[in-house]
């Protein structure tokens, strides 16, 4: 059994919020202590302190008489995420044609050339994107050239938007034009053109708004229960 200390409370709670947002873990699971201080081999006590970091970062929530349970975001909140995306992706985009350098710009295109030779994209099925400086956004964020804005993107927000993602976003008909998208915003990054960046950006991601509110109106209702 792994000790209670910070460092085991580090690697469960990093096993946990990859298995959200992975969809191991589904939405509206729940986090049992018990059963999940069994399956990690660690004490109660770290289960606890990793299911808080879980809360605190928004990928889980505590009910009222039925302990924490996995985040089920609501059409409201995806709709203020992006809301709060296109101000603040749009905003590093128009720092980051400012400032980014030309190096990193060629980093960026040299990540999205990677991604394009993948059988997922290629297939035009799925565009599914690592993390950090393995995702186009993250890297433009990190261009900006303003650590606060790039640490409220790179946090909580990004790590639900890679649940919303991982669901819907980058599988299917959006795959392709996403990718195209993003070559264009770093064009205009490179161009050094920074209203036709913030633009590009903004546009980019009401696209991927619409694209998930179209399969989210597709689906299904679930039946309301009587309780």
């Amino acid at each position: 059994m792994r000790t209670n200390s910070p460092s085991a409370t580090t690697q469960l709670f990093d096993e946990l919020r990859a298995a959200i947002i992975d969809g191991q873990l589904a939405a509206g699971e729940r986090l049992g202590e018990v059963e999940l201080a069994r399956r990690h081999g660690v004490a109660r006590s770290t289960v606890r302190d990793a299911i808080a970091r879980l809360v605190s970062r928004g990928l889980a929530e505590r009910r009222p008489h039925a302990g924490a349970r996995v985040l089920t975001p609501s059409q409201r909140e995806l709709r203020e995420l992006y809301e709060m995306r296109e101000c603040l992706e749009g905003m590093a985009c128009r720092l980051a044609a400012r400032h980014m350098s030309d190096s990193a710009i060629a980093g960026v295109r040299q990540l999205l050339a990677d991604y394009e030779r993948s059988t997922d994209l290629q297939a035009g099925t799925a565009y599914i994107q690592g993390e950090h400086d393995l995702d186009f956004h993250c890297r433009l964020a990190a261009g900006s050239g303003n650590t606060m804005l790039e640490r409220q993107l790179d946090g909580e927000l990004y790590d639900k938007l890679r649940i919303y993602r991982r669901q819907f976003g980058m599988v299917g008909p959006r795959a392709r034009p996403a990718h195209y998208e993003h070559q264009q915003i770093i064009d205009a990054i490179a161009e050094r053109d920074a209203e036709m960046a913030e633009m590009l950006m903004r546009r980019h991601i009401r696209a991927s708004l619409a694209n998930i509110d179209q399969q989210l109106g597709a689906r299904p209702r679930k039946k309301e229960s009587a309780a």
